[in-house]
């Protein structure tokens, strides 16, 4: 029997890897490509919409330094020195009972309440308090909401009095309500200035659970923004808040406890985990300005993108979310809300809800996700992103305070202008499908059966990704007839079926229908195919070797034909051809055109 050595070289017999190899052996690989590049890093990598380069390979010369302990100072492995699983909190926008005891009876942990606070007393009549987090979004009735909570409480700690033990001494005014509640109350210190303040004073005297304040990153993920640019704003809302919390007599270390702040977590899972470990890092970097050792660590709650949801084939909102909560979870969020898969086409239903909760459960139970804490501390990608992502976002955080902040006029004009370029290069990038979006702009299923929800009590506002394809689609379903292209597939399947594929997907994606003419040749067959289909305009579809024989005559024959315009998937140039479709084209300005020459009004 051979005895295996003490120390197993699983890298013996190969010699070591080096990035100047690597660079050797992908710069080989891109010329024969026909690619022309200096070094692989100028070729293959790439620029988020906010300006963050994301390199295509890390080692550890780009760990930036000691990241530090889990639940110390600054905090990037964590606020929670054991780590451990994070809430699982779901919103409800309706006072439905029994859909909150429903979700508290299959896993939730936290509830996020946006309903009236008349509805308040109804939808917690059977739920134990001291047993879940609340979190309340009132709007402009927050003090009404917060009031309500209380009370309610209250009464429940009087009902238990007999079997708890009276408050200890220093707790508070809080009294037996003090250890019922915690969560946040929802208050916007820069809406609500007064009542964020009042509100924190009675937290922070009485109720050491309870966060009065949250610091609302969302809206500015929902405008278009990046991910550095949600994170400057954060931190200028942020700093914004702890004015007003101080001046209203709050020490520091209190007004630090008194926040609670809400990011968006997307489908890109390593941007989103990278994201919430910069937002500590940066808020510890305040807390260290401010000269805060208590309360330092941020409390963060992650919600899935809304501006990623999409209404057309909506099942696979289930994916993205999923990707996004892992990515919460394994950033480090303390509570995590899946938005059900429906969102986007109103309230969601028993099924959706199930689903966004399940979602967590297997997360946590089956893949065991919150076992290890800060599972990508380490990655020499993660490490390096989550310090590019705080540098960039302290830059901009800084542009707006001298700008007069968050709050002021020039500091949120200056945040719009900044969002509203950002949309525009993103809503380009969606446009070339350089961001593609499945089951809209890619892989468009047609002969899906639309889902119905009822509306939303509250206005939806904020961009959707694929919102201008949807719209495309929708005005495609109203018409009398579908609108259709002929794709004019020459030679054998074998040689157009590629292209044809490609075309398909491109018009479909904006709800117009595909006649295929079948592997034909000859102009004049082409031409008779696509009068029998009734189409006004027609893409020819095949290989390269084939289009410099058959695309001018097919062209002419399909022109003579009454075609209005002729399309061609693929490059070159081919006379009677008006318009090319290739990868990386402007896919909403091929289906604007397209829809104008069909005669559908937009």
């Amino acid at each position: 029997m051979t005895v295996p050595p003490e120390e197993l070289r699983w890298t013996a017999g190969f010699p070591p890897a080096t990035r100047e190899r690597w660079r050797e052996l992908a710069l080989g690989v891109l010329r024969r490509s026909g690619v022309e590049a200096a070094s692989p890093e100028e070729a293959l990598a790439f620029t988020t919409h906010d300006g963050v380069t994301i390199a295509p390979i890390y080692d550890a010369s780009d760990l930036p330094g000691d990241p530090g302990l889990p639940g110390e100072a600054p905090y990037v492995r964590g606020s929670r020195p054991g780590g451990g699983s994070w809430e699982i909190r779901q919103r409800h926008e309706a006072a439905d009972p029994e859909a909150v005891l429903a979700d508290l009876e299959n896993g939730v942990t936290s509830l996020w309440l946006a309903v009236e606070p008349e509805d308040l007393p109804r939808v917690l009549e059977r739920v134990h308090l001291e047993l879940i987090s609340v979190a309340l979004d009132a709007g402009e009735r927050t003090r009404e909401a917060a009031e309500t909570l209380f009370a309610l409480a209250a009464g429940q700690a009087a009902r238990e009095r007999p079997t708890r033990p009276e408050a200890p001494p220093g707790s508070g005014d809080g009294g037996p309500a003090a250890g019922f509640l915690t969560g946040t109350l929802g208050a916007d210190p820069l809406r609500d200035p007064e009542t964020a303040a009042d509100l924190a004073r009675r937290c922070a005297a009485g109720f050491p659970g309870l966060r009065a304040a949250v610091v609302d990153a969302t809206p500015y993920h929902d405008a278009g923004g990046g991910d550095a640019e949600e994170l400057g704003c954060s931190v200028a809302a942020g700093v914004a808040a702890l004015r007003v919390l101080t001046g209203a007599g709050l020490s520091e270390e209190e007004a630090f406890g008194q926040l609670e702040f809400r990011y968006a977590a997307t489908a890109d899972q390593f941007l989103t985990i990278a994201k919430l470990r910069a937002a500590r890092l940066l808020w510890a970097r305040v807390a260290e300005v401010c000269g805060v050792t208590r309360n330092a660590g941020q409390r963060q709650h992650a919600v899935t993108s809304s501006a990623m949801m999409t209404a057309r084939d909506p099942w696979v909102n289930m994916l993205r979310t999923t990707l996004a909560c892992f990515a919460a979870g394994t950033g480090g969020a303390d509570a995590v809300t899946v938005q059900p898969f429906d969102a986007r086409l109103g309230l969601p239903d028993a099924f959706a809800r199930r689903i966004a909760r399940n979602t967590h459960s297997l997360l946590l139970e089956e893949a065991h996700v919150a076992r290890v804490t800060d599972p990508a501390g380490g990655s020499y990608y993660v490490e390096r992103l989550t310090r590019d992502l705080a540098e960039r976002a302290w830059e901009w955080f800084q542009e707006i305070e001298r700008a007069g902040g968050a709050g002021s006029r020039a500091g949120d004009d200056l945040v719009a202008r900044r969002l509203a370029a950002t949309r525009e290069r993103r809503s380009e990038a969606v446009a070339h499908r350089r961001d593609p979006i499945t089951g809209v702009s890619e892989f468009p299923d047609l002969a899906e059966r639309p889902l119905r929800r009822p509306p939303h009590p509250r206005p939806v506002t904020g961009v959707h990704y694929a919102g201008e394809f949807e719209r495309l689609r929708d005005l495609a379903d109203a018409q009398p007839v579908r609108p259709h292209v002929f794709l004019a597939t020459i030679g054998p399947v074998a040689a157009h079926n590629a292209r044809t594929s490609f075309a398909a997907n491109l018009f479909q994606a904006g709800g117009i229908a595909t006649v295929s003419g079948g592997p034909l040749t000859d102009p004049e067959e082409i031409a008779a195919a696509f009068t029998a289909s009734g189409a006004r305009v027609a893409c020819l579809c095949s290989a390269d070797r084939l289009y410099g024989e058959h695309a001018g005559p097919v062209a002419a024959a399909l022109r003579a034909a009454g075609a209005r315009r002729i399309w061609l998937a693929g490059r070159g140039e081919y006379p009677g051809v008006d318009a090319l479709l290739y990868a990386g084209c402007d896919a909403l300005g091929v289906l604007r055109t397209t829809f104008d020459d069909l005669g559908v009004t937009r």
